[in-house]
């Protein structure tokens, strides 16, 4: 039963990590158009739980250290006396990419988290018996 809960233990913590990197990727594709603002990534590492199951954990949040985006808007509140300010850096494309990893990346952990479920129902079924 303990590597039915072992495989249970890792998927969940999949779920959380690709949770905390889908809200990462929301973050910066809600900030695109923000002056000044530097995309984010988050760190993964594995850990040994106390429990004894290895389990996927956050590490912390980085900011890209990419040049931000100079744009050429004269009559915008930011501009210096070029006409220039400072945009974002977040790339879109890549951001909604890594956003439909982290979803697709969720629903895998869901999907074994479901099966060692199912696994450990239909054992307990059979022991009854």
């Amino acid at each position: 039963m303990s590597d039915f809960l072992q495989a249970m233990g890792s998927a969940a913590s999949g779920m959380q990590a690709q949770t905390a990197r889908l809200r990462i990727s929301s973050e910066n594709i809600a900030n695109a158009d923000t002056p000044g603002y530097r995309s984010k990534t988050t760190r993964f590492a594995e850990v040994m739980g106390n429990d004894g199951i290895r389990r996927v954990q956050t590490q912390g949040v980085d900011a890209s250290d990419r040049a931000l985006e100079r744009i050429h808007a004269p009559g915008h509140p930011m501009a210096d006396t070029d006409g220039y300010y400072d945009g974002s850096n977040v790339n879109l494309m890549v951001e909604i990419a890594d956003a439909r990893e982290a979803q697709r990346s969720y629903e895998a952990n869901l999907r074994m988290f479901d099966q060692a479920r199912s696994m450990a129902s239909s054992l307990l079924d059979l022991l009854r018996r």
